[in-house]
């Protein structure tokens, strides 16, 4: 539609008409950007908050509009025509909560601008209430929700049932932790490290007990759980979704973000685990917590539970978790099953893994008419490289700097393996699909013209 009509502007508005052209509704240039606001802070990334922003500016006749948006920056830019002056406006992200439910809402209501169901004043009453709309799901769930990330992650491990409970008790602990230090102004790097610290030793805490006792527990599951309930998913993949786009500016941002969480996480895990050693507590390299590439029951009941429970916390709505939970299944029976039928790196079975899923999430999102991140990012929870993380950092500890150095550089290479592979998927369903969301089709994308796809080579 929007490309029509710029094909077409002269046709709908002839020269000598120009100078009798109304200034464009300060209303309409108002809701456009805090449409784009309210999207970009719940979580939505940087090309589908412009593709959303240009196709109210069409539904709403905004002409000659022109949308910026980087990771904390949306301005909208409209040219009255004549000799009129263009009309800018700008709006600053200043605080961000990642809210999946009213992501949904919103690609709704443009999705039904753009169809010309909602007039102006309609539209901006559906926004106003998408603000102040609670959430569906209670505060207490979000946080059960997060904990049990944890737990299902520990289960996948091998740890039992204590190790569950444990683990589940230490992320919620954790999460309090950084809310008392956010309400207190402190920065969100340290708010990460305190988390990432109480876990850390609750989880050596218990090794030791376990050690000392002779329980024979997999306490290091622990740790590792609560390491993946930590580590950056949205960030990671909607750095790499921007980058692709060609929003480079937002996407550095993004992946430096996700960079300064994986540090946090480092420093608050690796103090812990550093100073456990130098105490005396015995934690055995052979032994630390990794679900292999196994595939009994408990090991995809952990893996199912993981990414519903990473769904809960990103407040998708819940006719979405049965989905959401098979797609868990199914990223991580085909990284196991490339692992051990074809002996691939785990890198390799973790594209191979996450491209699957990406084609699918596309593919769904398109059929459905909802933002696709809500089914990527919790569906590739299984996966995000904890153990990794965990091993490197207890390598580090006991003396074997390279070897420590190198796992945590797979751990990195992981987990840009995981969003890289989503993100392909979605090309691929981009490349050979028409319809979905505005925008989303073939030869819909600007960055694509900016190169030799879109000079007719």
């Amino acid at each position: 539609m929007r490309d029509w009509r710029a094909r077409h502007e002269r046709d709908l508005a002839p020269d000598e008409e120009e100078d009798e052209r109304p200034l464009p509704d300060a209303r309409a240039i108002d809701l456009v950007l805090r449409v784009g606001e309210l999207m970009l802070a719940s979580g939505e990334g940087t090309e589908a908050v412009s593709e959303a922003m240009l196709s109210l500016t069409v539904a709403f006749n905004l002409p000659r509009s022109e949308v910026s948006v980087t990771f904390t920056t949306i301005t909208l830019s409209t040219h009255p025509g004549g000799d009129q002056p263009p009309i800018t406006g700008e709006r600053v992200v200043r605080r961000r909560s990642l809210d999946y439910f009213r992501v949904n809402e919103l690609h709704t209501l443009v999705q039904q601008a753009a169809l010309g169901l909602l007039e102006l004043e309609d539209a901006a009453a559906r926004l106003e209430h998408i603000r102040r709309a609670r959430m569906p799901y209670p505060n207490w769930v979000i946080v059960v929700g997060f904990g049990l990330i944890a737990s299902s992650a520990s289960v996948m491990m091998g740890g039992g049932l204590i190790v569950a409970t444990v683990a589940f008790l230490a992320a919620v602990l954790g999460d309090r932790t950084s809310v008392f230090l956010a309400r207190r102004g402190v920065a969100e790097f340290y708010q990460m490290t305190a988390a990432a610290m109480v876990a850390a030793t609750i989880g050596v805490g218990l090794l030791w007990v376990s050690h000392e006792l002779e329980l024979g527990l997999q306490a290091g599951a622990i740790i590792t759980g609560n390491i993946m309930a930590l580590l950056p998913g949205r960030p990671l993949v909607a750095s790499l979704q921007d980058g692709i786009s060609g929003s480079y500016v937002s996407a550095a941002a993004r992946l430096l973000e996700t960079f300064f969480i994986l540090g946090a996480i480092v420093s608050g895990v690796g103090a812990v685990a550093y100073t456990a050693v130098r105490l005396g507590v015995s934690i055995d390299l052979d032994a630390l917590p990794s679900a292999g590439t196994a595939m009994d029951p408990p090991v995809l009941l952990g893996a199912a539970g993981i990414a519903i429970a990473f769904a809960v916390s990103l407040a998708v709505p819940p006719r979405m978790l049965v989905t959401i939970g098979l797609l868990g299944v199914m990223i991580w029976v085909i990284y196991a099953g490339m692992r051990a039928v074809f002996e691939v790196p785990p890198v390799v079975g973790t594209v191979v893994g996450a491209v699957a899923v990406g084609v699918v999430g596309h593919w769904l999102a398109r059929r459905t008419r909802r933002p696709v991140l809500p089914y990527l990012v919790p569906s590739i929870a299984p996966l995000l490289p904890g153990s990794l993380l965990y091993r490197g950092l207890i390598e580090f500890t006991q003396g074997t700097a390279v070897a420590g150095l190198l796992s945590l550089v797979e751990a990195v290479m992981v987990g840009l393996a995981l969003g890289a592979g989503v993100n392909l998927g979605g090309e691929l369903v981009r490349a050979f699909q028409r319809g979905g969301l505005a925008g989303a089709g073939m030869r819909s994308r600007p960055a694509a013209r900016r190169t030799r796809g879109g000079q007719g080579y």
